[in-house]
């Protein structure tokens, strides 16, 4: 049973235009941003990679975002609830929609484990556990760690409770007001890491590194995965951004505002990678380490530092007011379908989704320890790796293209009823000669990336 009709009187709205914007580069802002962008990054090459990301930045990440809000605000509804009512009579776009919502959930099975960590960090931080331990010992100690099953799903229950506790209290008292205080917090911290790590001694070989382009260095495999981080960074194509388009007005138009998350969500990473590289390059530390380089690299050149314990525990809070920012906006999302689709009030749907998300995600906290044998992508590889596989290689990128298709083809909701709609309202507008490379080059560009992570794995 849905409830569609009451919506558009009743549905809730976000307080400010801020809100909007910082709710948005929230979701957009998590562990993407300062986990995978630097060491990407640092194994592509640096500087040239970073001007290639940000050309698809532009070229799909804004396209895609733009889309969603525009199918948001349209419907005032989640997004399958959105898409069901702005397709044409007898169409199933709709289905993809439920997918997207499906992807959210599936992202949260692992999003909040890893969340997780960064909140265990903090605690590991200010006990002073990683205190005169070597680099070894500190690889050592995050495999100690992810080897205590209890104290795993501990951390990652405490990210679920939070995040929809923070959601129950509504959404201008609860995921709005929370937002913003996460977003300042976490300007505010990292631009205290950015003065401490350019100023050490040594760090202006990082510097040149990260802002000095040497295209030499550059293969297609870092067009490909430039390509990739542009796409995955904004969240867009799951349907997750849709929800904040339905809870704004039309007093603005739609793509400045998507102009400013993707400003906002770019800045934090750049900031990021200024934290990082300048100071793995002053400790002679390879940036471009994988996926330890948060767990395991950083607390390495924190423990170096004079004052490291304070420079590692600001860090984690920084890390967990990301990952806590896109917990509590896709937490927001599931939220919404539950209540646009079956009436439920704020309250039910909180507790629900706490008790159905907690189960869904022990598989991957578990995956550590009992559950470690469970290799579904060949040896070495984990739950964690299968669930990030299916969101971010296959629903990430076929939504994107559903979403794309659905606002450009006569059959869906159509270019001219997508483009009114993102008009609408003062401020930037989209330039008509923007149709052909919308409908054809847009779904061309999301395609190639649905296949190169199929080529990825099966390499």
């Amino acid at each position: 049973m849905t409830h569609e009709g009451q919506n558009n009187e009743e549905r809730e709205q976000l307080a400010s235009r801020i809100g909007f914007l910082l709710i948005s580069a929230g979701c957009a802002i998590g562990l993407g941003n300062i986990w995978r962008f630097p060491y990407i990054t640092g194994k592509y090459g640096g500087a040239a990679f970073v001007l290639i990301y940000l050309a698809f930045l532009i070229l799909l990440g804004f396209p895609i975002l733009l889309m969603e809000y525009s199918i948001g605000r349209a419907g005032k509804l989640n997004i399958a609830g959105a898409m069901r009512k702005l397709e044409p009579k007898g169409s199933k776009w709709h289905l993809f929609g439920y997918m997207g919502i499906i992807g959210n959930i599936l992202l949260v099975m692992f999003y909040t484990t890893v969340a997780g960590w960064g909140l265990a960090y903090i605690y590991y931080s200010i006990t002073g556990s990683f205190n005169g331990l070597g680099p070894q010992e500190i690889g050592s100690f995050f495999g100690t760690f992810l080897s205590k099953t209890l104290e795993i799903v501990f951390w990652m229950a405490l990210v679920v409770i939070s995040g929809f506790w923070v959601c129950s209290k509504g959404l201008q008292k609860g995921a709005e007001r929370v937002s913003k205080n996460l977003m300042a917090g976490m300007f505010i911290i990292l631009l205290i890491l950015v003065f401490k790590s350019v100023t050490l001694p040594g760090a202006s070989a990082g510097i040149a590194f990260y802002l000095k382009p040497d295209f030499s260095l550059i293969g297609k495999e870092a067009v490909y995965a430039a390509m990739g981080q542009a796409f995955f960074t904004l969240s867009a194509g799951a349907g997750g951004m849709a929800i904040f388009g339905s809870y704004i007005g039309k007093e603005r138009s739609l793509p400045g505002e998507a102009i400013n998350v993707v400003a906002l969500d770019t800045s934090i990473a750049l900031l990021a990678g200024l934290v990082i590289f300048p100071a793995a390059f002053a400790f002679g530390i390879d940036a471009g380490s994988g996926p330890e380089l948060i767990f395991v690299t950083l607390p390495n050149i924190f423990n170096q530092m004079t004052g490291g314990q304070v420079w590692g525990f600001l860090f984690f809070i920084f890390l967990s007011f990301a990952a806590m920012s896109t917990v509590i906006a896709i937490f927001e999302n599931i939220m919404a379908f539950t209540i646009d689709e079956w009436g439920w009030k704020r309250k039910k749907a909180a507790l629900v989704n706490t008790i159905g998300i907690f189960i869904l995600s022990l598989p991957c906290a578990l995956s550590f320890g009992p559950l470690s044998s469970i290799q579904p992508l060949g040896p070495g590889s984990g739950i964690l790796d299968l669930e990030d596989f299916i969101f971010t290689s296959n629903i990430l990128p076929i939504g994107a293209l559903s979403i794309v298709m659905f606002c450009t083809l006569k059959m869906g909701w159509g270019w001219d009823k997508f483009v009114k709609e993102a008009n609408a309202g003062k401020g930037k507008k989209i330039p008509e000669w923007i149709s052909p490379y919308a409908r054809y080059v847009l779904s061309l560009i999301v395609l190639t990336i649905l296949v190169q992570g199929w080529v990825n794995l099966l390499r």
